[in-house]
């Protein structure tokens, strides 16, 4: 008979114990009193210190002289930007390797024929296999911000976005949060 009320002192405090240990548990709400959390405020001061803040999985991007903007996948893991071009043409001017191009926007139909020095050639990886990139360099309007960068030139006539940006854009201008899309005008 002495058992049972020492069983149930045990269980008591093993659920204590296990109710003290949460992490979902969150202090009350006084009013006047603002209850900052770690995360939250580690979100904030890291998106202050970029000049775009927080953006999302897609954002818009335009490339210049063009009028209308790309709509373009975050992707933090790819280190260079790059975009779908069509009737890409290699050939060589004053000795070096150059490129010619057309950027159609497939959304609003707008076409735009670029001729850019050839950079460098890049490997990427795919799914398929590793793919030969040409890379230039791109003028691009980005949140407000007019940014020159290295683009590789990229076949993504199959893929929903005809543009990707990479690190090249994003390190030190902006933190991503796939949650949200189109924060950028």
């Amino acid at each position: 008979m002495k058992l049972l009320p020492i069983k149930i002192m045990i269980l008591a405090a093993a659920v204590l114990a296990n109710s003290a240990c949460r992490s979902d548990v969150r202090p009350a709400i006084v009013p006047g009193v603002e209850v900052k959390t770690p995360e939250t405020d580690a979100v904030k001061n890291v998106a202050s210190k970029h000049r775009l803040g927080v953006i999302g999985e897609v954002e818009p991007i335009y490339f210049l002289p063009m009028k209308k903007p790309f709509l373009a996948r975050i992707d933090t893991g790819a280190e260079t930007s790059s975009i779908d071009v069509a009737n890409r043409t290699l050939f060589e001017r004053d000795g070096e390797k150059w490129v010619s191009f057309d950027l159609i926007n497939r959304e609003h139909g707008e076409k735009y024929h670029f001729e850019k020095k050839v950079l460098r050639q890049q490997k990427v990886k795919r799914i398929e296999g590793k793919e030969d990139r040409i890379v230039v360099m791109m003028s691009v309007r980005f949140g407000g911000e007019i940014i020159r960068t290295q683009f590789s030139l990229a076949e993504r006539d199959r893929f929903s976005y005809q543009g990707l940006i990479g690190r090249n854009i994003l390190t030190g201008r902006a933190v991503v949060d796939t949650s949200i899309s189109n924060t950028l005008k």
